[in-house]
């Protein structure tokens, strides 16, 4: 639950300051939508870090209510996302509290990534394949992503499984899955050239991962787009198959 002005706010940056003062539609160079979580989550960390209350339950008309700021304040109603808590549970243990533990004990996990993200999660999964197998979008960015994501997060997983979650709370949790097949795989601001998609999609899953475990945000996947979409131009301009009839140059 956000409110109202929250949203105005995002819309503002996407669509504005984002994609029409860069030129319109097929001219921005960043994804809008992470543009607009980006300045979001920057300026209204609290607001933007929340997910609701375990066990809470609230009438429509009060989340209404709570929309239109008419309602007790939204972080009376809320807590700590799933990534989030773990990442502070991690910094401020005492050294006898590990990521087993926490999963193990804690209501806001759910089975294994975060109680009710599990099932939204692996919606977009579907929604995802459905897409692919449409042909509305290529395999390469959404396997490449969630591949660098799991190899890293397997490895240093392997490595240290009471400091580091196994790679299911990765995809599971947070935006990885959306990111995967419905942020990084955009056309405009991402790349064309089938190897280029593939070098994106693995920068995204490996920056993602990054910033979500080392740095100061408990979820990186709108900073790792908006990093790979700096490098896209690059990345086309070096992976762009020879044109037939063409031979390259020594």
């Amino acid at each position: 639950m956000a409110p109202w002005w929250l949203v105005v706010t995002g819309t503002v940056f996407a669509i504005v300051v984002a994609k029409h003062l860069y030129g319109g539609l097929g001219q921005n160079p960043f994804n809008p939508a992470m543009v607009a979580f980006a300045v979001c989550i920057v300026a209204f960390p609290a607001l933007m870090s929340q997910w609701p209350s375990v066990g809470l339950e609230l009438p429509f008309i009060d989340q209404f209510k709570v929309i239109l700021g008419l309602a007790p304040r939204v972080d009376a109603l809320s807590g700590a996302t799933p990534l989030d808590a773990m990442k502070t549970a991690l910094k401020l243990g005492d050294g006898n509290l590990d990521v087993v533990k926490l999963l193990a004990n804690q209501d806001i996990y759910g089975n294994f990534a975060g109680r009710g993200w599990e099932w939204v999660a692996a919606g977009y999964l579907l929604g995802g394949l459905w897409m692919w197998q449409r042909k509305l979008i290529t395999w390469h960015v959404p396997t490449a992503f969630i591949g660098a994501m799991v190899v890293l997060s397997g490895a240093l997983w392997l490595y240290n499984p009471t400091e580091f979650a196994n790679p299911l709370f990765h995809l599971f949790s947070g935006g990885a899955m959306l990111g995967a097949f419905f942020i990084v795989t955009d056309p405009v601001s991402g790349c064309t050239t089938p190897r280029g998609k593939l070098i994106f999609g693995a920068g995204a899953g490996l920056l993602a991962y990054i910033i979500r475990v080392f740095g100061g945000y408990p979820d990186g996947v709108a900073f790792a787009v908006l990093l790979m979409n700096l490098c896209a131009p690059l990345i086309d301009l070096l992976t762009q198959p020879p044109i037939f009839g063409m031979k390259d140059k020594a």
